[in-house]
Parts: structure tokens; sequence; C-alpha cells
């Protein structure tokens, strides 16, 4: 190779990298980008609403395992969409020691939710 080609091969290569370097100052890093956007704006709902998300973030999960026979059980004494709450109120009520409230859920005389 001639010293002339290789002189156009490495002014070539140099002007390459000077652009590379000029786009990548142009453009912020792709990780940058995303962290500058605005989260997008959610809608206001209701009052009742902000205050169910409210109660919502001091509940924690409590799960246990059931067989499939004691599942419906469950729902079956709770009545559709409310074996949950069924359960819940149940434990809390038990774990307080509150008899009288036991023996109406078991009734199912009562409609509150602890």
């Amino acid at each position: 190779m001639s010293k002339r080609k290789i002189d156009e091969a490495v002014t070539q290569a140099r002007v390459a990298r000077a652009r590379k370097a000029r786009d990548a100052q142009k453009k912020p890093p792709a990780k940058a980008a995303r962290a500058e956007e605005p989260h997008p704006k959610v809608a206001k709902g209701s009052k009742e609403k902000s205050e169910i998300q409210k109660n919502r973030e001091n509940l924690v999960v409590f799960a246990f395992r059931l067989t499939e026979a004691e599942r419906n059980l469950i729902h079956k004494a709770a009545g559709p969409a409310k074996a949950s709450r069924y359960v819940r109120t149940l434990a809390v009520a038990a774990a307080r020691g509150d008899e009288t409230a036991v023996k109406e859920i078991l009734r199912g005389t009562t409609g509150t939710t602890l």
C-alpha cells in the first residue's frame, strides 16, 4: 500500500471517529433520556377512590393453603365473590377473641368488615 492510500485511510478513520463523537454529544444516552421523561399524568378520580388507594398502601398479604373442597365450602358459606372478605373478617374476629362476632359471621347475620 502506498503512503498516500494509508494517509487517506487514516484520515477517513479520524473523520468517522469525529462524526461519532459529535453525534454522541448531540444525543443523550438512551437510559438518561428515559429517566428525564416526565411521568404520564394520571386522571384524577373521585375522592373515594383516592381514599381506598391510600388505605391499600398499608395492606399486607396473608396466605394459606387449603384443599379444593375446603375452598368450595368457604365460597358456599360466603356467597358469590365474597369469600376473601368472609375469611378475613372471620379470622380477625377470632384473633381478637370476639366470640360474638365469630358466631354472627357463622350465622351470616353480619354485613360489616373489619
